[in-house]
């Protein structure tokens, strides 16, 4: 980023709180990859000097991955720091870039975070009804709370998305 992309934020009470939820979310989310890590190297050491891998350390690698990238999306969001289609993002003036961001969140991040947030509360709803779990021996008992992170993960995107939105509306104005 260049130093006018890089223009310090300007305070939004709103926004502020909005950011500042997903901020302490992240950070805690942040920590599981500390347990992932752990957790592949313990899986790594069972396996290749043991001879004797883990299921249940398998599906817990899945579930810290899905942790991290889920509420990742938010944290990224709010950060600013995504991923753009810079070959155009980067031709343009700041002025054309904010309207070049506002036109992707209402008419492609918008609709996408409502349809998968509206799709997975009835696959997290049966997962939960039906006390979904692993269908390996030695799986995780509770396949349905890494399914509700889907809906939890994509709510959180939506505050992130809005307060971008707000901050970009904002910025268009005093331009």
């Amino acid at each position: 980023m260049n130093a006018e992309e890089k223009q310090e934020k300007i305070p939004n009470k709103f926004c502020d709180g909005l950011d500042s939820i997903i901020r302490r979310v992240g950070h805690v989310v942040m920590w599981t990859n500390l347990i992932l890590i752990f957790v592949i190297i313990l899986q790594v050491f069972l396996r290749y000097g043991l001879g004797r891998g883990l299921v249940i350390l398998e599906e817990i690698q899945w579930h810290l991955y899905a942790l991290g990238i889920m509420f990742g999306a938010s944290y990224s969001m709010m950060m600013d720091s995504h991923i753009r289609v810079d070959i155009i993002h980067a031709r343009l003036s700041s002025k054309w870039r904010l309207r070049w961001d506002l036109f992707g969140i209402i008419f492609l991040l918008i609709p996408f975070i409502i349809v998968i947030f509206h799709q997975s509360l009835d696959f997290v709803y049966e997962s939960w009804r039906v006390n979904e779990h692993s269908d390996a021996p030695m799986g995780l008992p509770w396949r349905w709370a890494i399914k509700s992170v889907i809906p939890l993960s994509f709510g959180m995107l939506f505050i992130a998305t809005i307060s971008r939105l707000v901050r970009i509306v904002s910025q268009l104005r005093r331009a």
